[in-house]
């Protein structure tokens, strides 16, 4: 087995493999900033595995989400019994939410995908693959420099990284997925 097959293998149970290490890990995460930048990876091989790569014009981010429920914003006007709900049923997932935080903050790089590392009962804690897509080593590499092209800047905002088609139901295809295209509401309003 190779090293990224060991590491795998040890991250499909982080806690019982890893021991005193994830315990020090969360502690020292919990008291840093929501978002960090970090100079490598935690988890090598998932970032290779989803396109980074250890050169210039690469950016790692750990980001921190609340976990929980999310509160629908009170309405001060307007006595319709729809209004008085408090809890709001957000359609997007936490990796998601994860990435477009990431992005706002860093907004002159593109996010390229990202990943689980932590979480404990209130928070979860993702890892963003960030882009420099005016970097020169970008734009001289084959595999890359498509994201140099200026509409996939904002890509993580219009749900095209993995979280996000994930959230817009275009996991699937074929038989049964006819009216996942262009998306789940954009069929809606299509009929």
């Amino acid at each position: 087995m190779g090293l990224y097959q060991h590491v795998r293998k040890i991250w499909k149970k982080p806690k019982e493999n890893l021991g005193e290490l994830w315990k020090e890990r969360l502690m020292a995460w919990r008291r840093e900033n929501s978002t960090v930048k970090i100079h490598r990876p935690t988890r090598i091989d998932r970032a290779r595995s989803l396109g980074y790569k250890a050169k210039q014009g690469y950016v790692m981010v750990r980001q921190r989400v609340l976990r929980g429920g999310h509160k629908r914003p009170m309405i001060k006007k307007g006595r319709r019994s729809k209004n008085y709900g408090q809890r709001l049923t957000l359609r997007k997932n936490y990796q998601l939410i994860a990435e477009e935080r990431t992005q706002r903050k860093f907004n002159n790089l593109a996010v390229l995908n990202s990943y689980w590392v932590s979480q404990d009962g209130k928070y979860y804690w993702f890892e963003v693959i960030l882009v420099d897509p005016c970097h020169p080593v970008i734009k001289s590499d084959k595999k890359i420099n498509w994201i140099c092209n200026k509409k996939h800047w904002k890509r993580v905002h219009q749900g095209k990284t993995s979280a996000g088609r994930k959230m817009r139901g275009l996991r699937h295809k074929g038989v049964g997925a006819e009216k996942l295209r262009p998306g789940k509401r954009a069929h809606q309003r299509k009929g």
